[in-house]
């Protein structure tokens, strides 16, 4: 309705997809749905112990909320180093790995609890830029987890959407010292 006012909210929002998820559907789609469903699991569980909510799961994509960049940043960190556990008995073409990105960014809740807006575009551009088994983050979402001693081992700086630059960080680099 044109004049209803819409809710808000500042979030951190986790977006993750599956690299290659057309190749590994060509060439073996029952096995690809099942190893699918073992990472939905995963991304559940973490986003659970990290206070993250799942908003959707469309297809081999996740958005997650959070209230927090540094949950949001622990929830992919762990996401990412579990996958590379379970990738490491996997042959190389069959292994399901993610790209993660993760903005903190405005955000309108409609009344199914979905999330619209940029703050879920910007995470979704931000995702695009990570490599397979890597992170990304937009600027924001960097500024306000390393406020709590959080630092990435950066890959680069690249340029996202409205001149918001992303840090592009490997899980496997990141200090993920239980202090975090």
């Amino acid at each position: 309705m044109a004049g209803e006012r819409v809710q808000r909210r500042l979030a951190a929002i986790l977006a993750a997809d599956v690299a290659g998820y057309s190749r590994l559907m060509g060439s073996d789609d029952e096995g690809t749905l099942a190893g699918l469903k073992a990472c939905r699991e995963l991304i559940d569980l973490k986003s659970k112990q990290h206070r993250g909510r799942i908003v959707n799961t469309p297809g081999d994509s996740a958005l997650v909320e959070f209230a927090s960049a540094v949950d949001a940043a622990r929830c992919a960190i762990e996401i990412q180093k579990e996958m590379a556990e379970r990738n490491a008995v996997i042959p190389e073409n069959r292994r399901i790995e993610f790209r993660i990105g993760i903005n903190v960014g405005d955000v309108i809740v409609d009344d199914r609890g979905d999330i619209y807006g940029d703050g879920v575009n910007i995470a979704a551009r931000v995702e695009s830029l990570a490599k397979p088994g890597m992170l990304c983050l937009s600027d924001e979402a960097y500024r306000r987890a390393s406020t709590q001693k959080y630092r990435a081992a950066c890959a680069g700086l690249q340029r996202v959407a409205r001149r918001r630059s992303a840090t592009c960080a490997s899980g496997q680099a990141i200090n993920c010292s239980p202090s975090f």
